[in-house]
């Protein structure tokens, strides 16, 4: 058949069923409809730059394969023109096999269409040519690590430190809550919230911290933030300048490390030892720093508890120099073999301690909230840093935790939760022990979700890249000190492993370190 008559015929078939207003079929992604420049002065006609504006979008990747596009009513509406022009392109677009039109699911762009086409791989090297020269970027970015992921394309298997167990989160009770608010939502809460965060919330946070942690604080003290690294960079750009000296532990946790060299900081690696943090090798190496960044309750990674002593040093020095202590508390709700260990920020009599706190390990990781417990007399600026930063936090889930904590699910939680990781903790360290015996030296593992498992001999590396082929997830000690690794070892978390599954991932693990 003649293409002119095939046009006809698909343009006669668009007419046909143009009234209908068909429901999208299942797995069809939402009508898009691409950036298209219509200009009625130009000697192309209308039908032209309409069919041309969707080809260039399809080619250089704007729309893909299986996306909807507007019905020609929409599209005509938009553009301000005739529907004529817009199904003479549409017709055209069918015809050459970039559209598809099905009865009951629109028009899409073709699923047939190759990843790449000529015409968009040609208009890709162009870009790849043109942007393969060094570009300028900032300094600061510069210095930034790039992301090592070991476990990359796999998935996130046992033992990868930092996840929860997801499962006994009691998800009913919190979408009783969710579904309580939503109800709730009126015009007055679409507005910006108050840049500290909900009161509610704030007393509610301030009430648990008292209770559980020592902290010495009320609700005007705590600034809601989204994670506790969110609150490591307000506190970097409230109290450091680029250049000022900052103590951190060695090893520690890379990420926190990542946002004070990102503010300009100069680090000062100081050593942890079987009772923390260093204090005396700090002061050799910089006394005059402007801040220490700790985890006293449990050190990141090698999960350590500060001893009273060093807790009592590390705050004359901050006393006597003038400078500032940043406890970051992420994990300490969960203790093992005693009590919880009273927060650094209780012991401070002089205000030099900004305490960080984040509900990522209680609760689940995408709540994506915490907070920080400013001095008072530097709450104004923190809030000034918060406002400039994204004005504030959003409101809707904040009000869900402030139920969640004041009738008394979070401290069931919590409770409950350390049960269950009590109980996967001394399953894995006794299949340890028999899998692997004094090939291996088990630290810090009396508090946390995680624990430091030492090896010598070996690359810690390379075993974690051999775990990860067998599914096992493994963060190598090495990765997390700030100069020369001084002990080979790896980050071993047990909060998202089953009990039941345990054994065998300890038996793939030997595995990989068999050679």
């Amino acid at each position: 058949m003649p293409e002119k008559a095939v046009i006809r015929n698909i343009h006669l078939t668009l007419i046909r069923y143009s009234h209908y207003d068909f429901a999208p079929m299942k797995r069809v992604p939402s009508i898009t409809s691409p950036i298209i420049s219509i200009t009625r002065k130009a000697s192309k006609s209308l039908y032209r730059q309409v069919y041309e504006g969707y080809r260039k979008a399809i080619l250089e990747g704007s729309l893909r394969a299986g996306q909807r596009v507007p019905s020609s009513r929409v599209q005509a509406a938009e553009l301000q023109v005739s529907r004529i022009p817009v199904l003479n392109a549409y017709a055209q677009l069918l015809a050459e096999g970039y559209f598809e039109s099905r009865v009951g699911s629109g028009t899409v762009v073709s699923r047939s269409l190759p990843e790449r086409s000529g015409a968009g791989q040609a208009g890709r090297e162009t870009s790849t040519k043109r942007t393969s020269t060094r570009r300028a970027i900032s300094k600061r970015c510069a210095k930034l690590p790039a992301r090592e992921r070991f476990f990359a394309g796999r998935g996130l298997g046992p033992f990868l430190a930092s996840q929860v167990s997801s499962e006994h989160f009691p998800l009913r009770i919190w979408n009783r809550l969710v579904t309580r608010h939503a109800r709730r939502t009126g015009a007055r809460t679409l507005d910006y919230g108050d840049p500290m965060g909900l009161k509610e919330l704030r007393e509610a946070i301030a009430g648990h911290l008292r209770t559980a942690r020592g902290v010495r604080c009320d609700a005007s003290q705590i600034v809601i933030v989204s994670g506790s690294q969110q609150g490591l960079e307000i506190t970097a750009r409230v109290l450091l300048d680029a250049g000022d000296r900052l103590w951190i532990e060695e090893p520690g946790y890379a990420y926190a490390r990542g946002v004070f060299e990102f503010s300009g900081c100069k680090i000062v690696p100081v050593p942890v030892d079987e009772e923390g943090l260093n204090v005396a090798s700090g002061v050799k190496k910089c006394r005059n720093a402007r801040a220490a960044l700790v985890t006293p309750s449990h050190q990141y990674p090698l999960g350590v508890t500060m001893s009273a002593s060093r807790r009592l040093q590390l705050l004359d020095w901050a006393e006597s120099n003038r400078s500032w202590i940043i406890e970051d508390d992420y994990d300490s709700e969960y203790r093992y073999e005693s009590m919880p260990v009273t927060s650094l920020q209780g012991l401070d009599r002089n205000s030099r301690v900004v305490y960080i706190g984040t509900f990522s390990k209680v609760l689940f990781p995408s709540v994506r909230l915490g907070y920080i417990v400013a001095p008072e007399d530097l709450v104004e600026r923190f809030l000034a840093v918060r406002f400039a930063m994204d004005i504030g936090p959003a409101t809707f889930h904040q009000a869900v935790l402030a139920d969640f904590i004041r009738e008394g699910h979070f401290s069931r939680h919590v409770r409950r939760m350390r049960a269950v990781y009590a109980e996967r903790r001394s399953v894995l360290i006794q299949c340890i022990q028999e899998e692997l015996g004094a090939r291996v030296e088990i630290g810090g593992a009396q508090a946390g979700m995680h624990f430091c498992m030492m090896v010598k001999g070996i690359s810690d590396r390379e075993i974690a890249e051999r775990a990860a082929a067998r599914g096992i997830t493994l963060v190598p000690l090495s990765r997390l000190y700030y100069g020369k690794a001084m002990r080979q070892g790896f980050i071993v978390g047990f909060g998202s492993t089953p009990v039941e599954q345990i054994p065998g991932a300890v038996r793939e693990l030997r595995n990989a370190m068999a050679n």
